[in-house]
């Protein structure tokens, strides 16, 4: 039998590989929706101590209400949103590199993956488009290719740890489809039909680079 959650996880993997910056402010709210839904996920045993409860309705209305702020906060501090969504996808990235390298769990790696969400969230704030671009790459690489799991997202949110959602970064499933994402966003920005898109659609103009913006 198919697991309907993993295939869920895949499929939106893909959506957001290659289409989530070419969405613009829509791919954006879908970034936000999912490391806000993310984040209810994992702290939902916070919510559910604090409510003094337990079970399933806990985790849906933490995941629920997660989603729905990081939604609401993309449409009302876009800028800030892409800073915000490069800071978590960078630190996240900078854990899957720097862990390997260093011990687990060192101030050294901590700080070097914060390190890093502080340069992509500087970047987010010049370069929206070239931030979604590989934000929403790796995302989508990461769960199309199934290094993020079902399993390792119960695993991290009982154990409240990143350690079961750091991956091999290297497997050549990874970066095949994170090079298809990066590439295949990038060119569909040079189609007429994008352009077009950002033309029609409300708010879909503001996802530029700032060169762009500044033209």
């Amino acid at each position: 039998m198919v697991d309907i959650v993993s295939l869920g996880l895949v499929a939106a993997g893909i959506v957001i590989l290659l289409f989530g910056a070419a969405l613009s402010i829509y791919g954006v709210a879908l970034m936000g929706l999912v490391i806000g839904g993310g984040a209810g996920y994992m702290l939902s045993p916070m919510v559910a101590s604090a409510a003094g409860t337990e079970g399933l309705a806990v985790v849906a209305a933490a995941v629920v209400g997660g989603a729905l702020a990081g939604v609401v906060i993309t449409y009302v501090l876009l800028s800030m949103a892409i800073a915000a969504i490069g800071f978590a996808v960078g630190t996240y990235l900078g854990l899957v590199v720097v862990a390997p390298m260093l011990d687990e769990g060192t101030l050294m790696t901590i700080g070097a993956a914060v390190a890093v969400g502080i340069a992509a969230a500087f970047l987010g704030m010049f370069l929206k488009r070239t931030t979604m671009v590989v934000a929403t790459s790796f995302i989508g690489a990461a769960l199309a290719s199934r290094s993020i799991t079902p399993t390792e997202l119960q695993t991290a949110q009982a154990d409240v740890t990143m350690d079961p959602l750091l991956f091999e970064y290297t497997a050549p499933v990874f970066l095949g489809l994170f090079a298809l994402g990066v590439l295949s966003q990038t060119g569909l920005f040079k189609f007429g039909y994008v352009t077009k898109l950002v033309a029609i659609l409300p708010g879909a103009s503001v996802l530029r680079d700032g060169d762009e913006q500044a033209s």
